[in-house]
């Protein structure tokens, strides 16, 4: 199977990565990241873009909305079409940081969310960008060293992102 190749290929890396799980400290910030990453650092960012808007309110939301419906049937699509097992469960070496949502590691669904809500939130208010993109980097991080995803995961999940959210500011423009 292909992604039995990318798993082997990445596993180094992903070995690599992950050690840094194993201080207690780091483990706790990427798993505290990780989970602000679920949601509700997105509904935070979005609602400081939405006061921070000049106008155009109504067209942000739809646009907010539209981007998460988006990103969540992407996701789902492929999550339950391509099922590439979590690294932790194919390489017993891979320290489990913090549980998963789901079963399967492909795409990263935190890192699909956190591209899809940087792209959005930075077109509308720029100055957003500065706080988001550094918070989106964190999570995509958090996903490889809680041992969640192997990297390839997590540089899907950022493409699918940045396509959902340049969708859907193409179909609204």
């Amino acid at each position: 199977m292909v992604t039995d190749y990318f798993d082997d290929l990445e596993l180094g890396l992903c070995l690599r990565v992950n050690a840094l799980s194993r201080n207690r400290a780091l483990k706790g910030f990427f798993s505290a990241v990780s989970r602000l990453g679920d949601y509700p650092a997105w509904v935070l960012f979005g609602l400081a873009t939405l006061y921070m808007l000049d106008g155009s309110q109504a067209a942000f939301l739809a646009q907010a909305v539209a981007t998460a419906v988006l990103g969540i049937g992407v996701y789902k699509l492929l999550k339950h079409r391509l099922v590439r097992e979590r690294p932790f469960v194919t390489h017993g070496e891979i320290v489990c940081g913090t549980a998963p949502l789901d079963r399967y590691s492909f795409p990263s669904g935190h890192t699909l969310h956190a591209v899809s809500f940087t792209v959005l939130y930075s077109s509308h208010v720029p100055e957003m960008m500065f706080v988001i993109a550094p918070f989106a980097a964190l999570i995509a991080a958090s996903r490889v060293i809680l041992g969640l995803h192997y990297p390839s995961d997590v540089v899907a999940g950022g493409a699918l992102g940045a396509t959902v959210a340049s969708t859907v500011l193409a179909v609204a423009a």
